[in-house]
């Protein structure tokens, strides 16, 4: 059987009800990091790994929730007050209920079952997949028609204000919005995007480093509050910028005396990584995976360097990646401090690269990596 019989199975087993089966895929970021937060580019593709919800409606406004994952069951009443934060993985589906809630949409009680196939930590958003999947039931089981653009931000609603996550909007988004065979280079203020084809002489293959230090939500947080601060103290010579997303490389220079180093590297990355992802738009667009490869490598540099996100293991594992044939580019993904490398690797080549690599890596290290090849995936969507 499939993963979604499988599930709506042991739905049946649990709740003696017939379900509706929901999907969301994670995503891995192809360039533009630490951006969107910022109102700026970022060109993330959605990966074929995904959260799957199985859901059916109850007669009350009851929510009862269990993680095939996780082995653990949770549950609440949409009637009471708003459950308080756990600082665990149900932070992410009740903060979808009560965002939504709060957004007067009134939800009918749900007996719900997920599994989610995406790596947890490995920064390949396995919470976003999780708020989509899981806002898109509630809302289908409850008559209500989805609006994917409101659904991704309140999804990014539910990050920021009930798990404290000040993420941006990109992760749900793609997985609102993502098309099979596409990225999808998406303008963080307008909300404008568009979806270049993936080329078909060459994989993108996602390497998981099996490290996740504990540095990296808080060091997420910081990273966003120096950046503001890097925006602040431009806005006093240039009062029309309201983002960094307003700064050019110019500017920067023009006004870095009047910023802590620190966060003059900070906005340097975001600044620089905006016009990397435009010309890696160009690059996609007109099949040049070598320009393409490059920018990756360069984002990668910039994101060790300027906004010191990477960590030992990610910096081994891109070093590694560099020294094989057909390896277009290589780079860090997601939030950083672990999690994965994104890699764009000729076809012939990929079978080589992934022996090479799990093995080079873990004979540096000790730990044996996830490689996998990832294609890009349909976004949410119910599939059963």
């Amino acid at each position: 059987m499939s993963n979604v019989e499988n599930l709506a199975q042991r739905f049946r087993e649990l709740y003696d009800a017939e379900p509706r089966v929901y999907r969301a895929p994670g995503r891995v970021n192809l360039i533009g990091e630490h951006t969107d937060y910022n109102e700026g580019l970022v060109m993330p593709m959605a990966i074929d790994a995904a959260t799957y919800v199985a859901i059916a409606p109850r007669d009350d406004r009851h929510i009862v929730y269990r993680s095939e994952n996780f082995s653990e069951t949770f549950e609440f009443d949409l009637d009471e007050a708003p459950p308080s934060r756990r600082g665990d993985w149900t932070d992410y589906p009740r903060g979808v209920a009560q965002m939504l809630e709060a957004a007067a949409y009134r939800l009918r009680g749900a007996n719900i079952l997920l599994e989610g196939e995406v790596p947890i930590g490995a920064g390949l958003s396995s919470s976003a997949a999780t708020e989509v999947a899981t806002g898109f039931a509630l809302l289908d089981c409850s008559g209500i028609e989805v609006d994917p653009m409101q659904l991704a931000l309140i999804c990014q609603r539910a990050e920021n204000e009930f798990v404290g996550m000040r993420c941006g909007l990109m992760d749900q988004f793609v997985s609102c919005f993502a098309v099979a065979g596409r990225a999808l280079m998406l303008d963080c203020r307008s909300l404008e995007y568009r979806r270049p084809q993936m080329p078909s002489e060459a994989k993108v293959v996602v390497c998981n480093t099996m490290v996740k230090h504990q540095l990296a939500v808080s060091e997420y947080n910081v990273r966003r509050a120096e950046c503001e601060e890097g925006v602040r103290l431009i806005g006093e010579q240039m009062p029309e910028v309201r983002t960094l997303r307003d700064v050019g490389l110019s500017d920067l220079e023009e006004h870095k005396s009047k910023l802590p180093e620190v966060v003059f590297r900070r906005c340097r990355h975001v600044v620089s990584e905006n016009a990397r992802v435009t010309a890696a738009a160009s690059a996609l667009e007109e099949s040049d995976l070598a320009t393409f490869g490059n920018l990756m490598n360069e984002s990668h540099q910039s994101l060790r360097d300027d906004f010191e996100v990477s960590c030992s293991e990610l910096d081994l594992m891109v070093e590694l990646a560099r020294q094989y044939a057909g390896v277009f580019g290589a780079r860090m993904t997601g939030g950083g401090f672990g999690g994965c490398t994104v890699n764009l690797v000729s076809n012939d080549s990929v079978r080589d690269f992934q022996e090479l690599l799990t093995a080079e890596y873990e004979k540096n290290t000790g730990l044996k990596p996830q490689v996998f090849v990832c294609s890009a995936s349909q976004g949410a969507a119910r599939v059963l």
